[in-house]
């Protein structure tokens, strides 16, 4: 997972946890696409790509945190949704702290059922890299460790015994689910990730009894790991010293995590070229950066700018071609969110949406249109899998630059055109003197702004040779006996695409405006990118070509998937989730936007069986959704037909609101002898209080010359605690949080000096001071120093200027570390009085009429709304808060008793929160609550419901 700027300038932070136990894997489950469905594989590798049964294969992969989203019917949604832009595998933190609310506890049931999300994979032809830790970043609480860790004698990310003994309970619960869906066990897991950025640390004896315990427990695919910051450091040496993995990986976050700066950063943190740390195992950029944390509260759509298409198309082709990397897996596909007390308190708020591919709403982005793009050529350019570097064709103009690479076999050229001045945001042209394998040409080429192509020369296009093109190729696909290609550019600029034949063919242009001559063999093509040009070229002692000419824009509304018929191109839909093929029809799963056509390219592969398309070119049956779809035949061999857009969706005002006050541990005749005496310390962490509000009450007869209360509590960034004598509120203090990790930790990080009002405390009396500390979460470890992850949390000094003893007593999360909510989990919940109580949960409340004021200290808020939400459609809620964030409320969202939310000017920007279906009820009654923590009176602004975005289609929730 991703790190801060400090962590790059100093050491950084970041955390995160990742796992799962559950059920057998399910005989006959799909491996991946491009490895063999039925038996068992077996994944080996050389210095250039991972092979299984055999064949090389090119990985495409994005990060899914499955305990991001709290409804398991969703994770099939985001899956489908990688595959569909043409990844071919998923990469999964498993989380050692999500499953694990107290040593020897393991919950692998509900959304923690990781076995179903192994399944899915499957189901879905999805390779998996499993990384189980036991420490992932990620910006989650205590970096995915298990708050109960603190109490744990002998160093994290070590090999002391103490530690040694938890993380293999750790490993003894995930390790033997992750080894029977191995690819070797006709599963999906096909590479297994020890630790997580350790070359902050150099015990290589708990690197390797990683591995051991791994071995052991069954894993037998290949070991990797990912190397953080600086790839040069001990790492290096793990080639064949203790504790060195297999495939050593390399996170890459070259635009920073400045998402304020976004118009001006531009590669600030490096090339990002993956380096390659063994020499006999292939390149892999283990996190590639695909998104950022907004570290200053910039939002996301600000972090999606910084590292928008732009920076996709400069840096990731960048990379592909410099470091020749054949393992790509980018950090992240889909952020999620921080429901909960799951996030990391100093890095992030409640949205984890990084500014990803896919929004933490489920929807769709112009990042996602070039994953696409470049997912699809990797996948069809199956030389990519053993390229060694090469020299690119000299550029007649210094302002452009070239790099290649060269198939070992075939001699196929990839080449790599860019500006020289990465940062140069220019239009220039030049002539690339180009000796490809047939032959050396005189190639014009254009590139403007921040902008980077992938050109291909000598290059074997299913029946047909491409000599060189200075379009990029989308994909190309044997369809109907023929082939179908599609080719892009920027739109306006010139292209130029050479063919060769034995003898001149036929060229009809069946679409657009295209330009063609015929000599020496070559057939050119002439062309400007604009909308989407048809050439059929047949003859010329080849099989038939239909070549597509667009741009980036026409490029991305093409769809590929595999049928037992051969693969099928689908245009017009905003998703293709999947097809099939039985006898003459096929049948569509797809997503609709709105009301539209759709062209549909189907037959068999190389046409060894017959077409779907009749002899009048038409599909006999075409179903989308399961909806028979009346089409017409094309002159480019496609059907086309029309399929209906979503219907309107249509939301209830938010009304009958009730308000109650809380905090009765506040006043002084509050009961609290059922409490945890605190007389171990004051720190909430020794009584098994980890997450949110924590309650201490300390009594202490009065001396009358009281002055001051004076606190220390460490909560972590944007926490917070509320003091009261006697029931009179005296004030609030920011939480203190840790250090930079360039500096010790600071013992007093949270002071807070509260005066006795004069006259308040009379000698001889009892008096009771009551504290509510926020607690926002555990640090992370990155450092492995161990002072940070143990820094406590909730008040660790209490005093009284003039006074006496005190006894303190302390109240958390009902339960502690005993649930008696495990469906939600040990993160969900905290310790307000209405927390405790269950009024975060559905059920009848008589309260008075919502006044909509906030007095200083607790107040709540609840109503119930019904929804019928569209079926056999896709519909994306989020709860708004209108207006800027309040100074000085703190708001917990709770929806049918799950926390998905932390609201207010001091918490982060955030406005909006997303209601994910499973725990939303789109057709039934839902009851939501608002917990508002204020630290001044105030008026709480009530909030909305909104559409985050609607499709008809979706990915058919099932429980």
């Amino acid at each position: 997972m991703p790190v801060t700027r400090r962590v790059l300038l100093t050491l950084l932070t970041a955390v995160l946890v990742a796992s799962g136990l559950g059920h057998p894997a399910r005989a006959g489950a799909a491996p991946a696409a491009e490895a063999k469905a039925a038996a068992p594989s077996r994944v080996s590798y050389d210095a250039h790509s991972l092979t299984v049964d055999g064949e090389r294969v090119f990985v495409r992969a994005a990060e899914f945190h499955y305990f991001r989203l709290p409804s398991p019917a969703l994770w099939r949604d985001i899956l489908e949704k990688y595959k569909a832009a043409g990844f071919n595998t998923v990469s999964l933190y498993f989380s050692w702290a999500y499953h694990s609310p107290k040593r020897g506890v393991y919950d692998f049931t509900g959304v923690r059922d990781v076995d179903k999300l192994l399944r899915t994979a499957e189901d879905l032809g999805l390779w998996v890299v499993a990384r189980p830790g036991p420490y992932i970043n990620a910006e989650t609480s205590g970096g995915g460790f298990p708050a109960w860790l603190k109490r744990v004698p002998g160093r994290a990310r070590s090999s002391e015994a103490g530690y040694t003994a938890a993380y293999r309970e750790w490993l003894a619960h995930i390790n033997p689910i992750l080894a029977r869906h191995q690819v070797d066990r006709g599963g999906s897991v096909l590479l297994y990730n020890v630790e997580n950025e350790y070359q902050a640390n150099t015990d290589a004896q708990y690197m390797q009894d990683l591995q051991d315990t791994a071995r052991a427990d069954g894993i037998t695919v290949p070991i990797t790991t990912n190397v953080c910051c600086d790839a040069a450091s001990w790492a290096s040496t793990w080639g064949s010293g203790l504790g060195a993995v297999q495939i050593p990986g390399v996170d890459d976050y070259p635009q920073t995590f400045d998402c304020a700066s976004y118009e001006t950063v531009w590669g600030d943190w490096g090339e990002g070229v993956t380096e390659r740390i063994r020499p006999d195992a292939p390149g892999y950029a283990a996190e590639y950066q695909a998104g950022a944390i907004d570290l200053d509260n910039a939002g996301y759509e600000a972090c999606r700018k910084l590292t928008g298409v732009p920076y996709m198309k400069y840096f990731q082709k960048n990379n592909l071609v410099q470091s020749g990397s054949t393992l790509l897996s980018y950090y992240m596909g889909f952020g999620g969110t921080n429901w909960g007390w799951l996030g990391q308190p100093n890095d992030v708020y409640t949205s984890y949406d990084y500014g990803a591919a896919i929004t933490e709403a489920r929807q769709l982005t112009a990042k996602y249109d070039e994953f696409k793009r470049q997912n699809y050529f990797q996948r069809a350019v199956t030389p990519l899998t053993s390229t060694d570097a090469a020299p690119g064709p000299a550029s007649s103009n210094a302002a452009l630059s070239t790099a290649a690479r060269v198939n070992t076999a075939e001699g196929t050229q990839i080449v790599l055109l860019r500006h020289t001045d990465r940062a140069a945001v220019s239009d220039d042209r030049a002539t690339l003197d180009w000796a490809t394998p047939d032959g050396r040409y005189q190639v014009p080429v254009r590139l403007i702004g921040r902008d980077a192509k992938l050109f291909l020369a000598g290059y074997d296009l299913g029946g047909q040779r491409l000599v060189y093109s200075t379009s990029e190729l989308l994909t190309h696909e044997p369809i109907g006996g023929r082939d179908v290609a599609v080719l892009y550019g920027t739109g306006g600029t010139a292209g130029e695409t050479v063919l060769r034949y034995s003898s001149r063919p036929k060229v009809t242009v069946l679409d657009g405006k295209v330009a063609s001559s015929f000599s020496g063999g070559d057939l050119r093509l002439s062309y400007t990118h604009q909308g989407l040009a048809r050439v059929l070229i047949t003859g010329g002692g080849r099989r038939p070509l239909l070549l597509m000419l667009g741009t980036d824009a026409s490029a991305a509304t093409f769809w590929r998937a595999d049928t037992a018929s051969g693969p099928v191109l689908v245009r017009g839909t905003d998703l293709l989730r999947s097809a099939s093929s039985r006898g003459s029809s096929l049948s569509l799963r797809a997503d609709t936007a709105t009301a539209g056509p759709i062209e549909i390219w189907s037959g068999t592969a190389g046409g060894a069986q017959p077409s779907l398309l009749g002899s009048q070119g038409r599909a006999t049956t075409v179903t989308v959704n399961g909806l028979r779809v009346n089409t017409n035949a094309t002159a480019s061999g496609s059907v086309v037909g029309r399929l209906p857009g979503p219907a309107k969706v249509r939301l209830p005002q938010l009304s009958g609101w009730q308000g109650k006050a809380e905090a009765p541990e506040a006043k002084p005749g509050f009961d609290d002898a059922r409490w945890r005496v605190a007389d171990a310390g004051l720190p909430s962490d020794d009584y098994g209080f980890h997450s949110g509000a924590v309650w201490y009450r300390g009594r202490f007869t009065a001396t009358g010359a009281e002055t001051s209360i004076d606190l220390n509590a460490i909560t972590g960034r944007r926490g917070v605690y509320l003091v009261w004598l006697d029931g009179r509120y005296l004030g609030s203090a920011a939480g203190g949080t840790q250090a930079d990790s360039d500096a010790p930790i600071n013992p007093d990080p949270g002071p807070g000096h509260f005066a006795v009002p004069p006259g308040v405390l009379k000698g001889g009396q009892q008096a009771v001071v009551s504290v509510l500390v926020q607690n926002m979460g555990n640090n992370d470890d990155w450092t492995a120093d161990d002072n940070r992850f143990r820094q406590p949390r909730g008040l660790v000094r209490a005093s009284i200027a003039g006074g006496g003893d005190v006894t303190w007593r302390i109240q958390g999360a009902r339960g502690g570390e005993d649930l008696p909510d495990p469906v939600r989990g040990p993160l969900n919940l905290g310790g307000l009085y209405g927390e405790r109580a269950g009024w975060t949960l559905p059920g009848h409340v008589a309260w008075p009429r919502a006044q909509w004021a906030a007095p200083a200290g607790v107040t709540w808020f609840r109503t119930e709304f019904a929804l019928d939400l569209p079926r056999a459609q896709d519909t994306s809620l989020a709860l708004r808060f209108p207006g800027t964030p309040p100074a000085g409320q703190r708001v917990q969202l709770f929806l049918n008793g799950w926390n998905l939310g932390h609201y207010g000017g001091q918490i982060g920007p955030q406005t909006d929160f997303v209601l994910p279906a499973g725990v939303l009820k789109e057709h039934g009654s839902n009851t939501l609550a608002l917990s508002v923590v204020a630290t001044a009176p105030g008026t709480v602004t009530p909030p909305v419901l909104v559409t985050a975005g609607t499709q008809r289609g979706g990915p058919g929730l099932v429980p």
